[in-house]
Order: structure tokens, then sequence, then C-alpha cells
């Protein structure tokens, strides 16, 4: 069975943190209920990474404890 969502219409955004530049962000897509759509903003056309929304939200965590 396959989990991944269809992500051929995506919306992404960027990371708050990115600099403002085109290159060299993480950008994530909402909208897919339990999931989080991750892909580098250099590499748009490869699959992305998709996480469950628990893990998702323990790594920012966790990255905001750092």
């Amino acid at each position: 069975m396959n989990h991944t969502p269809d992500l051929s219409t995506a919306a992404w955004r960027k990371s708050s943190y990115s600099d403002g530049g085109d290159n060299n962000c993480v950008e994530v897509s909402d909208g897919h209920p339990g999931l989080v759509p991750v892909r580098d903003s250099k590499t748009p056309h490869t699959r992305p990474l998709v996480f469950s929304a628990a893990s998702w939200t323990a790594f920012v965590e966790r990255l905001k404890d750092a």
C-alpha cells in the first residue's frame, strides 16, 4: 500500500529561517493530514521526504531546545 500523498499540485513554503534566497532552503507542504512532506529547494523535482506529523513536530521541538 502506498501512503505517499499526491504532491503534484502541492504548495510549498520555505523555512522562516531561510536567508530569503531561492537556494539552500528547506520547504514543507501543508494540508496533508498526519503527514509533513519536506524537500530541498535546490532539488524541487526529486521526491520529497514524508514524515509523520508527530515525528516532524518532535524534530522541530528538539531543534528549538538545541
